[in-house]
């Protein structure tokens, strides 16, 4: 018999004669003649309950079903006599499918700290709340490309591997076919040059937006930087929007139509699971969304916002000046405290920012910016892109970067160029928007941190 979701039995509209689910048992609860199993199968949040009569048949399957094993029911499905609950499932047979040793399994009927489960990762999404991250972040996913299609974007795949750095950090991870320890020079490497995992898409991207027109890439991408901060992991997804005969205007519109999108789709389709991590994980998370779908984004140029740091008398660990790269406690004071609200900074010093953001004419500012939100800080980083070829080879040799590694790059400002804009979305900072989670761990699947592979 074909199996039955728990979630289309939860939302049933008329009893069934003869049902099968199969799924992981929450718990067991032995009664005189009948036991009471609560089954969850990942489909949803909440779980069924099921009967089984304690019968010869039943008995030794019954004896091998505890806590985290899976099984099979078949049965019927009837209205529940007990509150909270439409209907429940009268086993008629069990069945182990697999049975979960008591004195080991690490998963109790009690709440487990997130520093606990990221020991189990392998096991944290049959809990509650990590079982609703995941499937959380499955419908993110779909709802990014869902956004694009809907406005004509098309979809790029852009290199994993690549021989640029389009951030200028050098804090890349090395990618070698050559044995561990070898001297042999990189021209007997497989790419025959020094070869990395990305950092980016966005300047492959780029070369597509200058002949398709309005495209995106959403990927992994990979940092080798030694940050333990919650809000960093080495191996992250990125949405990386380009749009041409555009500019940064244009790239500020696109950054809130889209987080608001977001947002109201999350609600719209994850609200049971949403509703979880308002009530356990973060008070003011609903709050925080409805001022998002509601609000427009407060804009300000970066000048202004240094002013408004340095006039309040709010103490900040980093002392402020004009130059400065915003950090995370600037952000969140912007956009907590003083706006209480997203807000856009833009028109930021050339000196912190990379090669390809299009110059302002005052020859100190780029045509950049950040978009802050709520207990994260910053979510999105964009610009307009130097679209003029001697502004961009200038700024090249003003930052010390090889034009011969990038003539790709620079052959799209010779051959009609034209204005175009774009921004990079952390995947998992979106994600800790919509949940309330604070720690960039607790949203990846399988967290790669430094010291961290153990999955």
């Amino acid at each position: 018999m074909k199996r039955t979701k728990i979630l289309d039995a939860l939302n049933a509209q008329a009893p069934a004669d003869t049902i099968r689910i199969m799924g992981w048992v929450r718990s067991k609860r032995d009664n005189k003649g009948f036991s009471f199993l609560a089954l969850n199968d990942g489909s949803c949040l909440g779980t069924i309950q099921v009967i089984v009569d304690h019968t010869p048949e039943t008995e030794e399957a019954l004896s091998r079903t505890g806590t985290g094993a899976s099984v099979a029911v078949t049965g019927s499905l009837v209205e529940s006599p007990g509150q909270g609950q439409k209907w429940e499932v009268r086993g008629k047979t069990l069945e182990v499918v697999g049975e979960a040793d008591q004195e080991t399994f690490p998963l109790q009927k009690k709440r487990h700290s997130d520093e606990f489960l990221r020991s189990i990762a392998h096991l944290r999404p049959r809990t509650n709340k990590f079982g609703a991250m995941f499937r959380m972040r499955s419908h993110l996913a779909q709802a990014v490309h869902k956004f694009f299609a809907d406005k004509g974007f098309f979809y790029i795949h852009t290199p994993i591997i690549t021989g640029s750095d389009c951030e200028g950090a050098g804090e890349m991870f090395r990618v070698t076919a050559l044995p561990a320890g070898s001297r042999e020079p990189v021209e007997n490497d497989f790419f025959g040059r020094p070869s990395n995992l990305t950092v980016s898409g966005q300047l492959s991207v780029e070369m597509f937006a200058l002949s398709l027109g309005d495209c995106y890439t959403f990927g992994p991408t990979f940092r080798a930087e030694n940050s333990n901060t919650p809000r960093h992991a080495a191996e992250f997804w990125m949405i990386e929007p380009e749009i041409c005969f555009a500019d940064l205007t244009d790239d500020m519109d696109l950054g809130e139509e889209m987080i608001k999108y977001l947002v109201g789709y999350m609600l719209d389709n994850c609200a049971e699971d949403v509703e979880l991590f308002a009530k356990w994980v973060d008070k003011t998370l609903m709050p925080t969304l409805t001022t998002i779908l509601k609000e427009p984004f407060e804009r300000l140029p970066y000048t202004e916002a240094i002013n408004i740091l340095k006039k309040t008398k709010k103490q900040f660990e980093y002392p402020v000046e004009w130059g400065m790269d915003l950090q995370t406690e600037h952000e969140r004071f912007l956009c907590e405290e003083k706006f209480k609200k997203p807000v856009y900074v833009y028109d930021y010093p050339k000196i912190i920012k990379p090669f390809y953001m299009r110059m302002n004419d005052d020859d100190k500012t780029v045509a950049a910016m950040d978009c802050l939100v709520p207990r994260i800080g910053e979510i999105i980083g964009g610009s307009q892109r130097e679209e003029r070829l001697d502004v961009l080879t200038a700024r090249m040799d003003e930052v010390g970067l090889d034009k011969e590694e990038y003539w790709w790059y620079l052959d799209s400002r010779k051959f009609g160029s034209a204005p175009h804009a774009g921004f990079g979305m952390g995947f998992e900072r979106m994600l800790m928007l919509v949940t309330g989670v604070h720690n960039i761990r607790d949203v990846i699947p399988f967290p790669r941190t430094p010291k961290s592979l153990e999955f």
